[in-house]
């Protein structure tokens, strides 16, 4: 038995019905009918105002592409609950005034052509409240979505689960996230979208626990409301606290979209689960160098310039030059995020890729803002959240590498340094999707391995890749700064060396002056690069044993050239 499916289409609302509309947070007066027209977005401080469930899926969904999603009939006021009124009266209330028959609506539709199933809440209804029958809509759209095989969209809007159904409510937080969990295992992309608000055991359970959650401007997330915190801590919480923004700058949610960008976002998301055909990157030219003896050998120190030169394209110029739809996914999911490592998805010449990167920058500004591309702990795990989903996804990895190395502060050893770079490196080799890594500047020591376990390592031209700094190296065994450029060269830092050590598999080209002379061009080498080595290594089956057997030789007494 089946509850009773409501209408997918949209009736006209409120908004539209009034004259006049005052926005919550200016109390500026907006023409109801523009009101309507600007998704409940204040023209005047774009405070983003609550949508229902059926105003929700109208904007986001193809027209007349959304259909109905039967869900199951679950208990009806398991408990015979009382307070000041029967919670049987209450919820027929809600029912009739929602025309819903609880606080989920599911459907299957098209964003932008692209199939999907979505759950959708409803603050309207008992404030979203997670009880047996929204658990159970969300329980059914993820196996809808499975059975499909199409990725899975959840709007949450909730203040929490539903006291009405006590331990019955508690259990669907596990049921939810079971559900998601079958989602994972079978590969299937998952994402929510936060919206004001979004609280208790919805935010603690599925709201979380997708593949990639963004969040309206201004919605509210977090496990405990605000006065429940105040009352427990005795402190006034500061301004903007579990707002989308505090959670960005906080690692917790992938980014923040402005509702009218959503539907152009969301395609651009849900293309990745498009794959190109077997021919991709068949007509692309290699640049790459894999004989040392073609290449013009460059005093090392002179490397070392060239490898920091500020002009020198970075991660997000180079994944802005080669990549459509590009999608950057923030934080690390545990509290920080960290702006020196860059990453997210996109299409290269048509294939889904995941691309990390370190990121530094060209002004002071720029590069005080990204750490000097020096990674925090935060970064590496924010990394190695993006390499486990493209994993789960099936998806390439591709990393570009140019930092100093991993940060080395106080802060950083506090939260695990070592443990975080020791984790990737140990990950990288083990995931069983195709891995190209790429050093674009600066490799420094362990914080540039950290991204460089990879089945095909290239190396620009004029980058470097070292154990330790030239200066370090100098200080330490020459007890001389001064000695940099002799420690240079013995350190073998340059790409010729290391591709006569096997270290580098090849090395790209880079224009005469180096990269930072003519960065489309620089930059137009490394994406051919990178596809001519994905077309290899997709054409073959790739696994963690090929990439193991490639760093368990290096120091064999043999020649590194023999390595397979």
């Amino acid at each position: 038995m089946t509850t009773t499916v409501p209408p997918v289409g949209r009736a006209t609302t409120a908004d539209e019905q009034a004259a006049w509309v005052s926005c919550s947070g200016c109390r500026s007066l907006v023409y109801g009918k523009r009101y309507a027209r600007l998704l409940r977005v204040c023209p005047e401080c774009g405070a983003h105002a609550r949508l229902d469930a059926p105003s929700r899926i109208d904007q986001l969904f193809d027209t007349g592409t959304a259909t109905a999603v039967p869900v199951p009939a679950t208990q009806v006021n398991p408990l015979d609950f009382v307070d000041q009124h029967p919670y049987a009266d209450r919820l027929q209330r809600a029912r009739t005034r929602t025309g819903q028959q609880d606080a989920v609506l599911v459907v299957r539709g098209r964003i932008e052509g692209r199939p999907l199933v979505a759950a959708v809440m409803d603050f309207r209804f008992f404030g979203g409240s997670l009880g047996v029958a929204a658990g159970e809509a969300i329980t059914t759209a993820a196996e809808t979505a499975l059975h499909d095989r199409v990725p899975l969209l959840i709007v949450t809007a909730s203040g929490g689960a539903r006291m009405q159904e006590g331990a019955l409510s508690l259990m669907q937080m596990a049921k939810t996230s079971n559900a998601l969990a079958e989602l994972d295992e079978t590969g299937l992309l998952t994402v929510t979208l936060v919206t004001d608000p979004t609280y208790g055991g919805v935010a603690a359970s599925f709201a979380t626990l997708s593949d990639v959650v963004v969040a309206e401007p201004g919605a509210r997330m977090g496990f405990a409301g605000p006065r429940v915190i105040e009352q427990t801590i005795g402190q006034k919480l500061p301004a903007g606290f579990q707002t989308a923004e505090f959670l960005l700058d906080h690692g917790l949610v992938d980014d923040v979209w402005p509702r009218t960008e959503l539907r152009a976002r969301l395609s651009r998301l849900l293309a990745v689960a498009e794959g190109p055909g077997p021919d991709w990157g068949g007509a692309e030219e290699d640049p790459v160098v894999r004989d040392s003896q073609l290449l013009d050998q460059l005093p090392a120190w002179d490397c070392v310039q060239l490898a920091r030169e500020a002009g020198r394209p970075t991660a997000l110029e180079h994944i802005g030059y080669w990549l459509d739809g590009f999608v950057e996914l923030h934080g690390d999911r545990a509290g920080e995020e960290c702006p020196a490592i860059v990453g997210g998805v996109g299409r290269l010449d048509g294939l889904p890729v995941m691309v990390i990167g370190h990121q530094k920058g060209h002004t002071t500004a720029e590069l005080v803002g990204r750490n000097f591309g020096m990674p925090s702990p935060a970064g590496y795990r924010k990394a190695a959240r993006l390499m486990r989903l493209a994993a789960k996804l099936g998806m390439p990895v591709v990393t570009l590498i140019d930092t100093p190395g991993a940060y080395p502060g106080l802060t950083a050893e506090e939260k695990g340094q070592s443990v975080a770079i020791a984790e990737n490196l140990r990950l990288m080799g083990s995931l069983p999707v195709p891995v190209v890594a790429v050093v674009t500047g600066e490799g420094g020591s362990g914080g540039a391995l950290a991204l460089g376990v990879a089945d095909r390592v290239l190396m620009c031209a004029n980058a470097t890749y070292s154990v330790i700094s030239p200066e370090g190296c100098a200080a330490i065994l020459w007890k001389n700064a001064a000695e940099a450029a002799v420690a240079a060269d013995e350190l073998a830092l340059d790409a010729a060396s290391l591709l006569r050590l096997g270290v580098v598999d090849g090395v790209i080209p880079e224009p005469e002056g180096g990269g930072h002379t003519d960065t489309t061009a620089m930059s137009d080498a490394v994406r051919r690069a990178t596809v001519v080595a994905l077309r290899e290594l997709r054409g073959r089956t790739t696994s963690p044993a090929g990439r193991r057997r490639r760093f368990r030789a290096f120091g064999l007494a043999h020649d590194p050239g023999t390595r397979t």
